[in-house]
This record gives structure tokens, C-alpha cells and sequence, in this order.
């Protein structure tokens, strides 16, 4: 059989799928389906200051057009526990539907990561008749000690606490400064205050010498008068 080259083509297109598959296969990313305000956890062990950022989205069946859709009475309620620690709550976070969750171990270690839908819609009850199994609908993706798969929103927000530390940063060297400069300047006062204080004392001292000198210049002067005048 001889090849042609439309079977050079296909071999390479097959070849191109081959390797998209290939790139695809590592995501993280997940659905699962809940029945109700089920609590549904993930256990994870974790080497310490490793970065977990969640995102996740979740939409709840709708009767009407059967399927499952984004809901604004939906909730997500998030905990994330450390088992090793007696269960330590390291996340409690309550929000919309859709949104992420990031948080950094703090000790290596198994943690435990839950999701339990809530809202105004989760208390009327969720199973009705016709519904598949799972009222709701969950996609997660995890990243989990990879920076470079944080978004760029993300990467910005960091960006802006990075500035902010780096402005308190400089306003501290400001009042630093400005605590050196009001020492210099305190130092200079108390030293002024001092050599004043000194000239103050010497000079008095030099009047007490001056009147102490007048005085007894009067007094003898006063004598050879009174002697002069046989007085004494």
C-alpha cells in the first residue's frame, strides 16, 4: 500500500489531537454533582507553605428547562480544616455560587477542603420529582502549589498589596526621619537651654563679684573719710 499525501495529512492532524490531548490532561479541574445542602469534602495532604487557590462554580437543576443553570439565591459555604490539628478551621468562607478561595498551609499535614451549598432555594428542599441524582452541580478546579496557573486578576491583586507594603514600608522610614530629626532638634534645644542656663549663672556670679568688690571699695572709702574727719 502506498502512502499518499493525504495520509501524511491525516497522520499529522492525529498526531496535533494526540498532543492537545496530552496538554488537557493535567488540568485540575472537576464536577461532582451534591444532593441538597449536603456537605461534600475533599481530603488533601499538604507540605508546609504550600498555595492553594480555589475556584469554583456552582448551578443548581431547574425543572424548566432541564438543566442546570446559575441561580441568585444560590450559596457556597467553604471550610477548610487541618485534620492533624484537632481539626483546626483554617477557611470559613460564605459567598455567591461562583467565586474562589485561597488559602497557604501552614504546617504539613493532612486538610480537609468542604463544600456545602446554602441559600433561600436550599431550604424549600432540592429533590423533586424528575430531577437526576445531584440538585447541584459543582465545578472545582484546584491549583495547588502552582503559581504560574493564578490568574492575572489575581497576580494584580497581589501586585496591590505588594505596593501597599512597599508604601507603609516608606512611611515608616518617613517617621523615622522625622522621630531622628525631632532628636536632633531636642538635642539642640537642651543644649542651647543649657549653655543659656550657664551664661545666666556666670553672669550673675560676675554681679556678685562686682557688687561684693563696690561694696567694700564703699566701706573703705567711707573708713579713710571717717578717720580723715576724726570721726572714729
Amino acid at each position: 500500500m502506498a502512502w499518499t499525501p493525504q495520509s501524511t495529512s491525516g497522520l499529522r492532524t492525529l498526531f496535533s489531537l494526540f498532543i492537545a490531548a496530552l496538554l488537557v490532561l493535567p488540568s485540575q479541574a472537576l464536577y461532582f454533582f451534591i444532593d441538597g445542602p449536603v456537605q461534600k469534602c475533599f481530603f488533601e495532604e499538604l507540605p508546609r507553605d504550600t498555595l492553594v487557590v480555589g475556584h469554583f462554580n456552582a448551578e443548581q437543576w431547574d425543572e424548566g428547562t432541564r438543566s442546570y443553570r446559575a441561580t441568585p439565591d444560590l450559596g457556597v459555604f467553604i471550610t477548610v480544616e487541618e485534620v492533624f490539628d484537632n481539626d483546626h478551621r483554617v477557611v470559613s468562607q460564605r459567598g455567591a455560587a461562583k467565586g474562589r478561595f485561597t488559602f497557604s498551609a501552614a504546617d504539613s499535614g493532612e486538610h480537609r477542603v468542604c463544600f456545602t451549598p446554602t441559600g433561600a432555594v436550599a431550604q424549600g428542599g432540592w429533590l423533586t420529582g424528575g430531577q437526576p441524582a445531584g440538585g447541584i452541580k459543582f465545578y472545582l478546579d484546584l491549583v495547588i502549589g502552582e503559581t504560574s496557573r493564578i490568574e492575572s486578576t489575581d497576580k494584580g491583586k497581589i501586585d496591590d498589596l505588594t505596593q501597599k507594603v512597599r508604601d507603609l514600608k516608606g512611611r515608616l522610614q518617613d517617621i523615622r526621619k522625622e522621630q531622628v530629626h525631632q532628636r536632633e532638634r531636642e538635642a539642640e534645644f537642651r543644649d542651647q537651654s543649657e549653655s543659656t542656663n550657664a551664661r545666666v549663672v556666670r553672669w550673675t556670679l560676675i554681679q556678685l563679684v562686682i557688687l561684693g568688690v563696690t561694696c567694700a571699695w564703699q566701706l573703705s572709702h567711707l573708713r579713710a573719710f571717717f578717720i580723715k574727719q576724726k570721726l572714729t
